[in-house]
């Protein structure tokens, strides 16, 4: 059972989800937002949204701390993806709630885990809870707030816990609205954050088609250049951001991405 909350924390989660929500005409405003609101109502050392891949064990993030999740530590954490307290928990599981890992695991055991000893102790976090708010066969899409040595109390879960279905409204509105903008051919407003300043204007404007969700001969066509000059440039951001696929290349243009 949830803790009851106060007066003054659950004006505080209407006050952050209203802020998430303002934001929320794209994907990109609203993981941008979300990352940095909810630290605002619950204390953490690293805020993300992390977007898992249940089919292939990959999970892209978009952090509040640029550079915290190197492309290493998101290889480690996808080798040990299926053994993960909370994707176990919470994967193609639609009736997932808030948790901690504490109350999956004992502490103890969680700590004397591979898991912990490769990619959890080397980032310095001690403790995580998962806000779940899209789930279904395919992914699992969630809030994740860390922190060292001192672990979430009651009244931290209880408050992203009374919003989370909130948010998961918020994330289908703005990834609708983004669908949208691509079945109209309109781009989105996707800024241009300081992972892209090595890109030429060209490649920022293929990466905005991308993040559009448009395919190689859309672009090539909307540019009025050949598709093979499209897998080019694409080449060339995938080079510059560090990244192999093209939903990595817009997840790293969204803040902080694999």
């Amino acid at each position: 059972m949830l803790q009851a909350l106060t007066t003054h924390d659950l004006r505080a989660a209407l006050d952050t989800l209203r802020a998430i929500g303002e934001a929320s005409t794209s994907v990109e405003g609203f993981a941008r937002q979300g990352v940095a609101s909810l630290k605002g109502l619950v204390a953490a050392e690293l805020t993300t949204l992390s977007v898992c891949d249940l089919e292939t064990g990959h999970r892209s993030v978009v952090s509040d701390v640029p550079g915290a999740i190197a492309k290493r530590e998101i290889e480690v954490f996808d080798r040990h993806f299926h053994e993960h307290p909370l994707v176990r928990d919470h994967g193609r599981n639609r009736g997932a709630e808030t948790r901690r890992i504490s109350d999956l695991l004992p502490a103890a055991q969680f700590k004397a885990s591979l898991l912990f000893s490769d990619y959890y102790r080397p980032i310095r976090i001690d403790h995580a809870m998962a806000v779940p708010i899209h789930v279904d066969r395919a992914e699992l899409v969630s809030f994740v707030l860390n922190r060292a040595k001192r672990d979430f109390c009651d009244r931290d879960r209880a408050c992203l816990e009374a919003i989370r279905p909130h948010l998961g409204s918020l994330y289908r509105l703005s990834r609708d609205m983004d669908g949208a903008r691509a079945a109209w051919g309109v781009p989105p407003p996707v800024a241009n954050p300081p992972c892209c300043v090595a890109l030429t204007d060209r490649e920022r404007e293929v990466l905005k088609w991308l993040s559009s969700g448009k395919t190689d001969r859309d672009i090539a066509e909307i540019l009025a250049i050949s598709p093979r000059t499209v897998h080019k440039h694409q080449q060339r951001v995938y080079e510059k951001l560090g990244v192999e696929t093209r939903t990595a290349a817009v997840m790293r243009a969204l803040g902080n991405a694999a």
